[in-house]
């Protein structure tokens, strides 16, 4: 790529780049913004590449971003992203809508043998050979004038991210799996994604399932409060309330402003302005059921019979993964076996999901439900029909 970066904050030069884009089949595309002070991310700068340009799309010297948002979502265009999900909170935030087709060059690696979920830098320098330039990795993309040595570090992103793009794209045509990727991609254009319902906050909370009764009606209130303040402030949750902070409210359940202000680490400010209305919901939790958990749980200690599961279940793994020329962790680790087999929902199991699904999944949940059989065929391990047709 020999052409400049395009700066791009002026109604006119924005009318212009819309054009261009109308044109292209793919863009590359990434996103800068600032989150520590705020609940939403604060959108600062849009980069936007293909093979012969590129362009860094200033939002906040600009009036308006709709005819941009309508050009980049024309159904036409393949959005290309790494690591997508925070750029496309930045999307949906701005539009309520997000764009279609997609593609997530962190979602495809693992097809071509890389690591689950790399890192950006890494693929940059594994597939070309560059190590990218991290001067400026904590910048204050919302300050006016951005210096050239910052828009030339956020404009290097979209323009390795199109080589990066191309090279994958040709790898997986080449081993036909261009299309195993559509579902996870579609994934990523569900709402619900982007969409943060206070009422099922607590859900999020690593630990929960430990805690039974007023404990965890505590926390699950706690949590919905928590929620909807930040949101309605446009602040950090940690800045409300802390995780463990959380924990310790749940565990010692203070009923009177004092008792809250003496818990250690709660914030003072935070105790003096909501005491009273944490006091009247913990005092309401108690007096209250929790939300059932509805989660198995998986055991301190597996069986022999369990254990017996999971090495069936790890040989169906290395067959699709061998087939495939694929690392078997990239296709199922023990601990995705393990979510499967025991279904805790503590955590989403990556086997029912996208092209995981279609590759092995299927397989390891009939499997589970007895309606396949793991046997021997021609010195072979082979997957059989419990009943088949004759």
């Amino acid at each position: 790529m020999t052409n400049k970066i395009q700066y791009i904050n002026t109604p006119d030069q924005l009318a212009k780049l819309c054009e261009q884009i109308k044109t292209e089949p793919w863009l590359a595309l990434d996103t800068e913004f600032l989150r520590e002070k705020t609940y939403y991310p604060k959108f600062c700068l849009l980069q936007i590449a293909t093979p012969d340009w590129v362009a860094c799309v200033d939002p906040i010297a600009l009036p308006s971003l709709d005819n941009l948002f309508d050009a980049i979502y024309s159904p036409a265009i393949v959005k290309v992203f790494h690591s997508s999900r925070q750029d496309l909170e930045i999307f949906y935030q701005l539009t309520g809508k997000l764009p279609e087709p997609l593609f997530d060059t962190q979602i495809a690696a693992p097809l071509l043998g890389f690591q689950e979920n790399p890192g950006y830098a890494m693929l940059v320098s594994s597939l070309l050979n560059v190590n990218l330039n991290k001067a400026h990795t904590r910048a204050d993309w919302s300050k006016r004038p951005l210096i050239d040595a910052e828009i030339q570090y956020a404009a290097d992103d979209v323009i390795y991210l199109c080589k990066i793009y191309q090279m994958m794209l040709q790898k997986l045509e080449e081993l036909g799996r261009a299309d195993w990727l559509e579902r996870d991609f579609a994934e990523l254009a569900d709402p619900a994604l982007y969409v943060v319902k206070p009422e099922k906050a607590w859900l999020k909370i690593k630990g929960k399932n430990k805690l039974t009764g007023r404990q965890l009606s505590i926390i699950q209130t706690l949590a919905e409060w928590r929620e909807k303040t930040a949101q309605s402030e446009d602040r950090p949750k940690s800045w409300l309330l802390r995780d463990e902070m959380l924990f310790d409210i749940a565990k010692l359940q203070p009923e009177t402003v004092g008792e809250l202000a003496n818990i250690r680490g709660i914030n003072e400010r935070v105790v003096n302005r909501y005491g009273a209305e944490l006091c009247q919901l913990i005092t309401a939790a108690k007096n209250r059921a929790p939300i059932p958990l509805h989660e198995k749980g998986r055991p301190a200690k597996k069986t022999q019979q369990q254990e017996a599961i999971l090495d069936i279940l790890t040989a169906l793994v290395r067959i699709r993964a061998e087939e495939n020329s694929l690392n078997p962790i990239i296709l199922a680790t023990r601990k995705d076996l393990e979510a499967l087999l025991f279904n805790d929902g503590e955590e989403e199991c990556p086997l029912l999901h996208g092209w995981r699904f279609k590759m092995a999944g299927r397989e390891l949940v009939g499997l589970l439900k007895g309606e396949l059989l793991l046997g021997i065929e021609a010195d072979k391990l082979a997957i059989l029909e419990k009943n088949p047709v004759v």
